[in-house]
């Protein structure tokens, strides 16, 4: 009798959860102090609790939720001590990206900051703000990949994700997504002039508008964000 494995499956169906909640919690489906079980779970994405509870699993060792004894599961509330570290963080390995990209020889600039020169400040700007969110992401993380440090570029990953739920909030004003268009395209000019201080401050005042609009954000703020994506 052959005996069938369902293992491969299970997993299947766990990486599957798991890339769905976390795509709702970035999209604002689930919100910080939302509460769900993982039978509701379960019904909704049309699987067993197995690959649920491994999935949430995986998303408790990242951080993104936690188990509540006796009632289930919660999106965890926005720690912004933690958040603000990540943001030191990915200011130091952006500008030494930056730092790197000027100090290339003439002629010697990746095709990647030209692309993005293409994008930022050659194309029309796209209307939809959560379109840009995830544009602005990739502009950040293409310029630390462009300075060639593979680790660098992993560690930069991890940070992206980490802050990706409140960098989009970011993008749901629509003053932001223009300054951002503009601030982009200066960060680009200054690199591909090797202005490395100007470039510098250009990038850190970038962040930092980035960093000052995620003070601001509250329960009320992420409520109207999730009405905004119904």
């Amino acid at each position: 009798m052959t005996t069938i494995n369902k293992a491969p499956r299970t997993q299947g169906q766990a990486e599957r959860i798991y890339h769905q909640l976390k795509q709702d919690i970035f999209d604002f489906r689930l919100l910080p102090g939302d509460r769900f079980s993982e039978s509701e779970i379960a019904a909704r994405m049309g699987a067993s609790r197995t690959p649920v509870r491994q999935a949430l699993y995986a998303l408790e060792q990242e951080g993104y939720v936690a188990v509540q004894p006796r009632s289930g599961w919660q999106v965890k509330h926005i720690d912004f001590d933690y958040l603000e570290s990540l943001y030191d963080l990915r200011v130091v390995l952006e500008l030494e990206a930056v730092k790197r990209l000027c100090a290339l020889p003439p002629g010697s600039q990746p095709d990647i900051l030209l692309a993005l020169k293409t994008f930022w400040t050659d194309s029309p700007p796209l209307p939809d703000g959560q379109e840009v969110a995830r544009y602005d992401e990739q502009f950040h993380m293409d310029l630390v990949m462009a300075a060639g440090n593979p680790e660098m570029a992993r560690v930069h990953r991890d940070v992206t994700e980490k802050i990706r739920i409140v960098r989009r909030m970011d993008f749901t004003k629509t003053p932001r997504v223009e300054a951002t268009y503009a601030e982009h395209g200066a960060i680009l000019r200054a690199i591909m002039a090797r202005e490395t201080e100007e470039a510098q401050n250009r990038l850190q005042q970038h962040i930092a508008q980035s960093q000052k609009e995620v003070r601001t954000i509250t329960l009320h703020t992420l409520h109207q964000a999730r009405q905004q994506k119904l």
